[in-house]
């Protein structure tokens, strides 16, 4: 299993200052990750780290300021612990004693971004008065543990197993072939490539095709068409990168199965339905429509970035120019989202399932459509439908949907 950011198991730390959430933290890893004081605040940004929990396997620990810091630097902290809500799949809610405001906008955050969550009752060693606590709590999961002593953390790990959300888990592409069969990865080498590297949906295309004992031919777009000619049996995928699919889809015969690594992601990563009826905005759009270009990781802009350069100058020639376009870069799910008409998001290779089916939720929720590179530039280059045809349960939904609508 790949342990990049993308396929680790997210566990975040909230509470208010001082309840002991980064003792608590180093208790159950059994490792000194976090700067443990009696000073409230010590905590001044989220701190992550990447280890392997036994049995849950690799995970990122997230230890967030907390929730009831003041002053302006304050806020700035508090914003940055709730920011860290859409990277996680577990929230565990420190507390001592009491109850107050701020845990209760922390549960009503998790019930709204449907975060399972778990709440360690710390200070199990200090004789406190719990009552009112427990009455406030009784329908959650809920632990008393110390992290002093480490009385219920074997508990709260257990918890945290249980509760741990066990989600579907959709496949790149192994699904899509069979044992003994072909599948030819085009793979250009240009300037966004890593020097020495693959990137990981490349790497993992590679890695389902050996497990599912099939046959990989890795390939540049330039020796694609003289690949097909040398293969004696078709292969029975192809797959591209998206900005390169008008020239890829020319040189693949109609009959060969043909997709991109991006809308692959879409699948694997989030829900390609959602993402494929979100590239319809683009009807809508006018020359005086805003577009946001989102991209879960950070990276130096290229000359030619596809996410950057390319789709805005696909986009703006489709709709005949004017379109304001906004970048949003990073893990955090960006709050000012104003006036905005569609999102366009990158594949989301280095997030969890969990984070994008998060921020497609939200996109919904806040009346924005949402699409991805991959479903954008095969709309815009006219050959959405070549692209699906790997996924026929994906056409049907989408075309008793349109006609739903009519």
């Amino acid at each position: 299993m790949l342990t990049t950011g993308g396929y680790r198991k997210y566990l975040g730390f909230f509470g208010k200052r001082n309840v002991g959430k980064s003792s608590l933290i180093n208790r159950l890893v059994g490792q000194e990750i976090s700067i443990v004081s009696e000073q409230p605040g010590t905590t001044t940004d989220p701190v992550y780290k990447s280890l392997e929990i036994h049995p849950i396997g690799p995970v990122t620990v997230i230890d967030t300021p907390g929730v009831d810091d003041v002053g302006d630097l304050g806020n700035l902290r508090v914003e940055r612990a709730k920011k860290a809500l859409y990277k996680i799949d577990l929230a565990i809610l420190v507390v001592d004693s009491s109850w107050s405001d701020y845990e209760k906008w922390l549960v009503n955050s998790f019930e709204k971004m449907e975060i399972p969550f778990v709440i360690a009752i710390n200070k199990s060693d200090i004789d406190l008065d719990r009552s009112d606590l427990i009455k406030r709590i009784e329908k959650f999961p809920h632990i008393l543990v110390s992290a002093k002593t480490g009385e219920g953390i074997e508990k709260l790990r257990e918890s945290i197993i249980k509760e741990l959300p066990k989600e579907e888990e959709i496949p790149l592409l192994s699904d899509l072939i069979d044992g003994g069969e072909i599948v030819l990865l085009v793979v250009p080498i240009d300037l966004g490539a890593p020097k020495g590297k693959l990137i990981m949906p490349q790497v993992e295309a590679i890695r389902e095709t050996l497990d599912r004992e099939a046959i990989c031919i890795v390939v540049k777009e330039r020796e694609l068409r003289w690949t097909l000619e040398k293969l004696k049996t078709p292969p029975a995928l192809v797959v591209a990168d998206s900005h390169l699919i008008s020239r890829i889809a020319a040189d693949v015969p109609e009959e060969i199965p043909l997709t991109t690594f991006s809308i692959l992601e879409a699948r694997h990563k989030g829900d390609l339905l959602e993402l494929v009826k979100g590239v319809k905005a683009i009807e809508n759009l006018t020359p005086e429509s805003k577009v946001v270009i989102m991209e879960a990781c950070s990276h130096i802009p290229l000359v030619e970035d596809i996410g950057r350069v390319k789709i805005p100058r696909w986009l703006t020639n489709h709709i005949g120019g004017g379109i304001e376009f906004e970048i949003k870069s990073g893990k955090e799910f960006p709050e000012d989202l104003e006036n905005v008409d569609l999102i366009v998001h990158c594949g989301g290779c280095t997030l969890t399932r969990a984070m994008m089916l998060r921020r497609l939720r939200e996109a919904k929720r806040r009346g924005i459509p949402i699409s991805n590179y991959g479903v954008v530039i095969s709309y815009l280059h006219g050959i959405i439908n070549r692209v699906l045809k790997p996924f026929p349960e994906v056409q049907a939904l989408l075309e008793e949907t349109y006609n739903a609508g009519k």
